[in-house]
């Protein structure tokens, strides 16, 4: 039975100090196909593809919020959580910082520090965060899904991918004749989720 709560997929949402830099970032890992892992914000740098598994409906007042000094942006690649399962992915394990110890090596890299005690207080409970551990991920338009924020950012997308085809073909003409060259034009491949999140006027 679906729940509001729940989701069935989990997004990898792009960061950056401007929308139209994390909608670069996004273009790049779709042309190449592939989310490198990192190890920059894991404990003994242990390299982790992450993602989030905030339901969509969710995700404006959540992951993407501004006002809660969300660091990403409305801009992501949405996969199925079973998919992502299989391949090894797993939910963090939130504890404080001294129960990271007791955790068997083998599961040391999904160890996200949680501290709420009267001292300090680190909470990123809220990302509801899965990690992958990999170097890198392989995608393609057959198990992957691509969020916007809206319709125009949508159109961005689409535009930018027809002017790189206009560009390929335009580089095969250089050795073939232009009806062989157009055969190589693709059509847009991929499926689009939008969030209904207005572009903010400094954009």
């Amino acid at each position: 039975m679906p729940r509001a709560d729940m989701a069935d997929h989990l997004v990898h949402f792009m960061t950056g100090p401007r929308w139209v830099d994390a909608f670069g970032v996004m273009q790049r890992i779709l042309h190449e196909r592939v989310l490198r892992g990192s190890g920059r914000i894991n404990r003994d740098r242990y390299r982790c593809v992450c993602f989030s598994e905030a339901p969509l409906p969710m995700v404006p007042g959540g992951p993407v919020n501004e006002d809660g000094y969300s660091r990403y942006t409305p801009f992501g690649i949405l996969f199925d959580k079973a998919w992502v399962f299989s391949q090894g992915g797993r939910p963090v394990i939130y504890q404080p910082e001294a129960e990271y110890d007791l955790l068997p090596d083998a599961l040391r890299w999904r160890h996200m520090r949680y501290e709420i005690g009267d001292a300090e207080r680190v909470d990123f409970t809220w990302e509801r965060e899965w990690r992958l551990h990999v170097d890198e991920l392989r995608f393609d338009p057959s198990n992957a899904v691509v969020i916007v924020p809206n319709a125009e950012w949508e159109q961005h997308l689409r535009v930018a991918f027809d002017d790189q085809q206009d560009w390929q073909v335009s580089a095969y003409t250089q050795i073939l004749d232009e009806t062989v060259s157009e055969a190589y034009r693709e059509g847009f491949p991929w499926r689009v989720a939008r969030l209904g999140k207005p572009t903010p006027p400094a954009q």
